[in-house]
């Protein structure tokens, strides 16, 4: 089941149109992975929200497997926000994170004993 702000999100940016966001290792942005990221969208509305959003099934899988990050818009420098600023109708400075990737729904751990009792198909 899906966590956060990937389907409340206030706007999405294709992924073809976010290149400027690739690879994000060289962004000269705050740049939070992982549970920093997730820290950090849990502190904000999904409407304060632009996700990176998958335009085929090669981009989706791009994206799943992509760890969660969640960028600070104020960090990015300005060359990349005017670019990212052209694909979302209410303009970038509306927002505070862009999110990349997702997250799931903790689920809990099954051992292989519970199943075990379980017997043929009757």
């Amino acid at each position: 089941m899906l966590k956060g702000h990937f389907t409340s999100a206030g706007a999405s940016i294709d992924y073809g149109d976010a290149t400027e966001l690739f690879p994000v290792d060289g962004l000269d942005a705050t740049v939070l992975q992982r549970r920093d990221a997730q820290l950090a969208l849990d502190d904000v509305a999904g409407e304060d929200v632009v996700v990176v959003a998958p335009t085929s099934l090669a981009t989706s899988y791009r994206l799943t497997q992509h760890a969660l990050t969640a960028i600070p818009i104020e960090t990015l420098p300005a060359a990349v926000q005017a670019a990212l600023d052209e694909e979302i109708d209410e303009g970038l400075d509306a927002f505070e994170l862009i999110q990349i990737g997702k997250w799931n729904t903790d689920s809990p751990n099954h051992s292989l004993a519970e199943f075990g009792n379980a017997g043929p198909p009757a």
